[in-house]
């Protein structure tokens, strides 16, 4: 039995399809914006808070009709999410076999699965049971959310940087190593915590210099 294959999508400005202009639509096209996705939705209607993100910037095109055959071909990313089973059918028939394409609730005619996921700042965790059970994903993903809180934003802002300076400053291959370990004892998390942020760079330097 083949496996999932994880990845991370990079769709900024990336032509995306979604079908349907409901409740489960309006959520998959709010992360595709957050994404920078190019995204076309047709239905013959939208929700409320989709037709104001349509209405707010360029980034959302609406047609507002029911679904053709040969719809899906601009598009590099198709998402089937009306609630007529018979729709999203068409939706999959229509697609080529090198496009994305994800039914809502039905795993089996797609090619990727949305995960659960949550954000701290360049922090992303997914959680997927394959599609076995959303919920539980949903409520492994709330688990961790709990332990890798909004502080680890910063932290993970403060590596990115210190992590640069060390590439660019530290030439010893063995000992750049182990300042890149070093980073990641538990002391930096806690002082970005504190906000010790004075107390963080000093311990940094010190680190570089021993």
């Amino acid at each position: 039995m083949s496996r999932y294959y994880p990845m991370m999508l990079q769709l900024k400005g990336k032509p995306c399809l979604v079908v349907g202009g409901g409740m489960v639509a309006t959520r998959k096209i709010r992360s595709l914006v957050q994404a920078g996705a190019r995204i076309t939705v047709i239905s013959p209607k939208v929700t409320a808070e989709l037709a104001r993100m349509i209405q707010e910037g360029g980034q959302i095109k609406w047609l507002s009709r029911t679904f053709e055959a040969g719809d899906t071909s601009a598009y590099m990313l198709v998402i089937a999410a009306t609630n007529h089973p018979e729709v999203n059918l068409q939706v999959v028939e229509s697609a080529a076999e090198h496009q994305l394409i994800n039914v809502i609730d039905r795993p089996d005619l797609s090619n990727f699965i949305v995960p659960s996921t949550f954000q701290r700042g360049k922090l992303l965790i997914a959680v997927s049971t394959s599609g076995a059970s959303p919920g539980l994903a949903r409520k492994i993903s709330r688990d961790l959310a709990d332990q890798f809180d909004e502080s680890y934003e910063e932290y993970l802002l403060f590596l990115e940087e210190a992590r640069k300076r060390v590439l660019l400053e530290v030439k010893d291959v063995r000992r750049k190593n182990q300042i890149l370990k070093e980073l990641l004892h538990p002391r930096f998390l806690e002082m970005t915590r504190l906000g010790m942020v004075e107390e963080r760079e000093a311990r940094f330097l010190e680190l570089c210099r021993s």
